[in-house]
């Protein structure tokens, strides 16, 4: 077996590890993870990692052989920090790897400087949860992505919202993020043009905890919605300070508040929050309940997000290699382009920029204290 086909694995204790428990005459080949182990977001990132884990697990107990040689899977994690720096670095660590693809990385403000280094390098990249549209409009042909992006995750919301909730007077926060104000644009626009007035445009950090002068700004202009574009860690508190201070609009926003730890942040202000998430949810999936049992079983805690997401990702790469019968990353990037996959989160192809051709849109509030589906639309 040529040494361009079968790339050089360093030495870390997972992989050492893994060595151990692979038989006599098997080949390790590494599928890079990457997302955010540590700060604010950490709960997303190793929600992703654990469900990505879960699918490697499954296929090396069931045996894989690629070109006639049998294969034991390893995970190469590396944490990003949710940083667009730390994240360029941990994509040239997974390239040095010589990783066949990665699954990751969670937040688009990440996925996308990191996307150049794995188009350089040839290696396809799927991301579970990464959408900001940007991220697959640069003519690269490495980057994949299995939920739907802004451009109708926030439109859909902001229908939902017109029609549904009768908003009239918006004011709009980010938290100066890719994803945040991406997603805070895209649903402002089209509210707009539906007739919705824009009477607030607010700015803060993806770090910030307290919110309140700009909430007093806010209540100022008095509006009946009001759109977060950010996550959980920094919605949960605004949404619980906007209650304090007396305001009765409407907390909105996409999947990057729409988590069981929003309720747990925002207490009884969850009861305000409406949120969309760009996938079909977990209850509607056909193999969805099955799913959340092995989870849990496997890691004693229930799923966060896009846990799902992150174990198709891995067994579409599993696919791609099976169908080109390499684990060369460039064989096996062209098979993902030419990818027809029955997975836990729905039917899977690519069109050509990468984007999932089936998406949907799940839009949710929280009724004590529980995330609660209201409607899905399929695109």
């Amino acid at each position: 077996m040529s040494a361009a086909l079968w790339r050089a694995i360093p030495d870390s204790q997972a992989q050492t590890s893994a060595a151990s428990a692979a038989e006599p005459g098997t080949r390790l080949v590494k599928i890079g993870v990457a997302g955010p182990l540590t700060g604010g977001l950490a709960h997303f990132g190793k929600d992703n990692e654990n469900g990505a884990r879960l699918a490697l697990e499954e296929i090396n107990k069931t045996g894989l052989t690629i070109g006639g040689q049998r294969i034991t899977l390893v995970l190469d994690t590396q944490d990003d920090a949710a940083d667009p720096k730390t994240g360029t670095q941990v994509a040239q660590r997974l390239v040095d790897d010589g990783v066949v693809a990665v699954v990751g990385h969670y937040n688009s403000g990440v996925s996308i400087p990191a996307s150049r280094i794995y188009s350089d390098a040839g290696i396809a990249q799927i991301s579970p949860s990464s959408t900001n549209p940007d991220y697959t409009l640069q003519g690269f042909k490495t980057t994949f992505r299995l939920v739907a992006t802004d451009a109708a995750q926030s439109p859909t919301l902001a229908a939902y919202a017109v029609k549904n909730l009768g908003i009239k007077r918006l004011a709009v926060v980010d938290d100066a993020t890719q994803a945040g104000k991406g997603q805070a644009d895209e649903f402002a626009k089209p509210a707009k043009a539906a007739g919705v007035s824009i009477v607030a445009r607010e700015a803060t950090t993806s770090t910030a905890t307290d919110f309140r002068a700009i909430l007093t700004t806010i209540k100022a202009s008095r509006p009946d919605t009001i759109y977060f574009g950010g996550t959980d860690q920094g919605a949960g508190p605004f949404a619980k300070q906007a209650v304090s201070l007396g305001i009765k609009a409407r907390i909105l926003g996409s999947d990057g508040i729409c988590t069981e730890k929003m309720a747990e942040l925002a207490g009884d202000a969850a009861q305000n929050v409406v949120c969309s998430e760009a996938g079909m949810p977990l209850s509607r999936m056909s193999q969805g309940a099955a799913f959340n049992a092995k989870y849990q079983a496997r890691f004693g805690q229930p799923l966060v997000l896009y846990a799902p997401f992150t174990y198709d990702a891995v067994y579409i790469i599993v696919d791609a290699m099976k169908r080109s019968n390499s684990v060369d990353p460039s064989k096996v990037l062209d098979a993902i382009h030419k990818t027809d996959y029955a997975g836990i989160t729905g039917h899977v192809m690519f069109d050509a920029k990468g984007d999932i051709t089936e998406p949907a849109i799940s839009i949710f509030d929280f009724k004590d204290n529980k995330k609660t589906l209201l409607d899905v639309v399929k695109m």
